[in-house]
């Protein structure tokens, strides 16, 4: 019985993975638009910024980091786009392999801190989140001075690091 490269890719899983869009900023086809027409979803981590604009300061929503997007989908899909688009490439983190990110599109204000701005004073403790929309992923606790809310802290080494606001009732400590 054969099946074919449709049939595969439905049964496969689908992940967030960690891509590189290298078209120039003011590319005609840039990574999301592709990304848009192809019906795959995407998250660009953005950020506002105070930009001139015909004399004028406009303030705008920017890429955190210009050529970072995670794409959800499966690789029997991704893998003919990487091969054919020569500027859309996956990300790779020393010791894996296109490894899944699970926690970026999950909050509607993520907050992204390059490597540099982490402190260790901003751990708290290490936790697992048991159950809801985060349900399995691993990292800190995010002490900010002032805030109420708790923010799970998940770091790609050397690239970013990311948090999201998290449910008390879900956090186990490790």
């Amino acid at each position: 019985m054969a099946t074919s490269k449709a049939e595969a890719a439905k049964a496969e899983a689908k992940h967030w993975y960690v891509m590189r869009d290298l078209t120039r900023h003011n590319a005609r086809r840039p990574a999301h638009v592709m990304l848009k027409e192809l019906g795959i979803r995407y998250f660009t981590p953005m950020t506002w910024r105070a930009n001139l604009r015909g004399g004028r300061r406009i303030r705008e929503r920017v890429p955190y980091i210009p050529d970072l997007i995670f794409v959800y989908d499966c690789r029997a899909i991704l893998d003919p786009i990487v091969e054919q688009v020569s500027t859309f490439q996956y990300r790779y983190l020393r010791g894996t392999y296109r490894e899944p990110i699970l926690a970026v599109g999950s909050s509607e204000e993520p907050r992204y801190y390059s490597p540099e701005e982490i402190t260790p004073s901003m751990y708290r403790r290490r936790v697992k989140m048991v159950g809801g929309r985060l349900d399995g992923c691993e990292g800190y606790l995010l002490s900010t001075r002032g805030s109420r809310v708790r923010r799970l802290l998940v770091e790609l080494p050397e690239l970013l690091a990311a948090s999201v606001e998290v449910e008390a009732d879900y956090i186990q400590l490790l």
